[in-house]
């Protein structure tokens, strides 16, 4: 029964990965001329899953739950740390050899935002530097989503378990600030497990209004379960979580009063800008929610044993 739920998920999660990466240049090109050409946008190329997807997702974790016959929900309690195994990658004149300070204060960034002391819930995780590791490789410097670059970067670096966060940053262009995988493909791609940030949005870096961290903070609230706030637009089940407004589409910059969904599900309340699940400017984003704690309690402790 396990294995036929694993295939079944597999299979699923597939069948829109090859449209959704084909589409992404044109979404971000769209969110581009949306606010103007001037400025920089937070693109994320984590794979948005569909609707079908998604349920699937969902029936698996409530399947493999009563599997393990174990409760995952509600645990934020407990305070869980996570080793984070930190990947460096340079280019070999030395461009985005990133100091041992920014890399600490990514850390910080990361214990701040889930901890709530930057207004929001207090969540389980937090964070500790376990190793770094630097690289001075040309095409891992510039390797994005999807790519063989990726693949070979991290077949060569990742550490640890499922339990363990390998963060990798670099310059893979096109507008991407990062990306992430969720905890359900852990089992089907371990060796892919983890989550990649532009060098330059770590804290002190130069991707202003990006340069804060919290391409970190996002890009884990992903690998921890978290769909971004705007999933699903204003209908269906949206991003899984009940104390998030349902939002139509990504918001950029930091727009006061936004209100895309009036009617739908969850649609109660003005867009959730100041969420680190969406991809407002980060000195906006502040806060994650105790729905969205309970549900990367849910997921990670499902596929991560967290």
């Amino acid at each position: 029964m396990y294995r036929s739920l694993i295939v079944a998920l597999t299979l699923v999660l597939s069948l829109g990965a090859f449209a959704q990466d084909r589409a992404f240049e044109q979404d971000l090109n769209s969110d581009r001329n949306e606010i103007g050409l001037d400025r920089m946008v937070r693109g994320c190329a984590t794979h948005t899953p569909s609707e079908a997807e998604a349920d699937a997702i969902e029936r698996h974790t409530q399947d493999m739950a009563q599997l393990m016959s174990r409760n995952v929900i509600g645990t934020e309690a407990t305070t869980v740390t996570i080793n984070v195994y930190f990947h460096v990658i340079s280019s070999t004149s030395g461009a985005g050899n990133i100091s041992d300070t920014m890399i600490a204060n990514q850390i910080k960034v990361l214990n701040d935002s889930y901890s709530g002391l930057t207004g929001g819930f207090n969540t389980r995780y937090r964070f500790v530097l376990a190793a770094t590791t630097r690289t001075a490789n040309n095409t891992w410097w510039t390797a994005g989503y999807g790519s063989s670059a990726e693949t070979a970067m991290k077949t060569a670096l990742r550490q640890g378990t499922a339990k363990d966060l390998n963060f990798y940053t670099n310059n893979p262009g096109g507008g991407l600030l990062g990306w992430a995988t969720f905890p359900s493909s852990y089992s089907s791609k371990p060796l892919m497990d983890g989550v990649v940030c532009l060098y330059s949005s770590l804290p002190g870096g130069s991707a202003a209004p990006y340069n804060e961290g919290d391409t970190g903070t996002h890009e884990v609230g992903h690998w921890l379960g978290l769909y971004h706030t705007f999933q699903g637009g204003c209908n269906g089940s949206g991003d899984y979580v009940a104390d998030t407004p349902a939002e139509k589409s990504s918001a950029f910059g930091c727009p006061s009063g936004r209100d895309t969904c009036k009617k739908g599900k969850n649609a109660a309340g003005l867009d959730p800008i100041e969420n680190f699940m969406d991809y407002t400017d980060d000195y906006c984003m502040y806060k994650f929610t105790n729905g969205q704690a309970d549900r990367a309690s849910s997921l990670s402790g499902t596929y991560r044993g967290l």
